[in-house]
């Protein structure tokens, strides 16, 4: 069995006890009578990934997504643990009484270990700090206008003040970085021409807001996270930020990584969301600021609606990918063409997620972590199929492709969850961020 560890992917043996890993050993190693063993032959055991960035909409939009369906799709897909975010359910995570009303929504149906970020919206500053202490991981933020109307983007001011009190809590902010004034100003036609979406969201309105948010966080010392990174142009602006020690982190995502502009039919709102899947060449400067470190993790900004929100028309369709199930598979497809390793993806889709959310004990194949696994078939591959997925509208710009990689089986804390694309009951639990 090759074992992707820390260290390197190599034969081993992991041992568990009580739901964590206690130790890795040599793949010869002699297992004592009576012991359960598993023996996966030449598939990869990887860490389980880690996503922080899922919209589950769950309650108020449950019929968009919903904690049982989304986490079971997690689950088949490689997924042990993921972070909802606090937009798009009704209501949204911006008080600790809404977050308990998540928590309890959440707490019977998930599959994974399940957290939640709070929202900042205008008018709540002063919620944040009962949020946090509540066990909140960070939270998210919008510079430009979320798409729904109970969740409010902050001005350039109420963003200000919204960072300075994140910044005296230690916490993380999580920012959408789209500049508004940049937004206005493009051209704005509906209809369903790719190209006509495309120009309405510059990659300048990215560049703006990303220096916006790296001025506020070098003047405050804060923490912040730039989330869903689809233009190359930025990668420069935070890379420069790292090197001078602004506490700025990053992403991008599977659809950024996989698909490009050239090849989004016209009306296929599928493959809408925002910011926008750009050109293959910039497609191609997203893979080099994976790898040079500048981008920290892949997650899959998972963010489903019903069949009938995806019109035709790109300017009036819900902007959102669904990929939950397919992340794991459709980055390998795309990292192995290019030379990358599996050593890598468990990096990008495990420990760096888990470090940004401070999952100290999640994210690697290492002694003292939960025995969180994801099975998998590297060389194998399959056509995508929607009506093979668990989430809960089974819509995909993934749909008809073939894939590299097929996840056999999902472990969670040394049990299995997953079996060839079945998920099993839920056994998740709710996850706080530690003091």
């Amino acid at each position: 069995m090759r074992v992707v560890t820390p260290d390197g992917t190599r034969p081993a043996t992991v041992a568990v006890s009580d739901g964590r890993i206690t130790a890795v050993l040599p793949h010869d190693s002699a297992v004592p009578p009576g012991v359960p063993c598993e023996d996966f032959g030449a598939d990869a055991l990887l860490p389980g990934l880690v996503d922080t960035h899922v919209h589950v909409n769950d309650p108020g939009r449950t019929e968009w997504e919903g904690f049982a369906t989304a986490t079971r799709a997690a689950a088949a897909g490689g997924i042990t643990t993921l972070l909802d975010m606090p937009l798009n359910s009704l209501p949204p995570t911006t008080t600790v009484a809404h977050l308990r009303t998540k928590q309890l929504t959440a707490r019977p149906q998930v599959h994974i270990d399940t957290g939640f970020w709070g929202g900042a919206i205008p008018g709540n500053t002063a919620d944040l700090r009962e949020l946090y202490a509540a066990g909140v991981f960070g939270f998210k933020c919008f510079l430009s206008p979320s798409g729904v109307e109970e969740f409010p983007a902050l001005d350039e001011e109420q963003f200000a003040g919204t960072m300075a009190e994140t910044a005296a809590l230690g916490a993380l902010l999580l920012v959408h970085a789209e500049d508004p004034h940049q937004l206005a100003t493009a051209p704005q036609r509906g209809g369903p021409r790719y190209a006509d979406f495309l120009a309405s969201r510059p990659r300048t309105a990215e560049h703006t807001a990303i220096e916006t948010v790296i001025s506020h966080a070098r003047r405050l010392n804060a923490r912040v996270h730039i989330l869903h990174v689809s233009s190359v142009g930025a990668l420069p602006l935070i890379a420069a930020a790292k090197e001078e020690g602004v506490r700025i982190s990053a992403e991008s995502c599977p659809h950024f990584l996989t698909l490009t502009a050239e090849e989004v039919p016209d009306g296929a709102t599928q493959f809408k969301c925002c910011p926008p899947i750009r050109e293959s060449a910039n497609r191609d400067a997203l893979w080099a600021g994976l790898a040079a470190g500048t981008l920290d993790c892949v997650v899959s900004d998972h963010s489903p609606s019903t069949v009938d929100l995806k019109t035709r028309d790109f300017a009036l369709a819900w902007g959102g990918i669904s990929s939950l199930q397919l992340g794991l598979s459709a980055v390998w497809t795309e990292a192995r063409r290019r030379g990358h390793t599996l050593d890598e993806m468990a990096v990008w889709m495990a420990a760096g997620p888990a470090r940004l959310a401070g999952l100290s004990h999640k994210g690697a194949i290492e002694v003292g972590r939960d025995a969180d696994f994801a099975v998998f078939a590297s060389e194998e591959t399959f056509t995508v199929d929607p009506a093979r997925l668990h989430h809960r509208n089974q819509i995909t710009a993934y749909a008809g492709r073939t894939l590299r990689g097929v996840v056999r089986s999902t472990w969670l804390r040394g049990s299995r969850i997953a079996d060839h694309g079945t998920p099993s009951e839920p056994v998740g639990r709710l996850l706080e961020r530690s003091a």
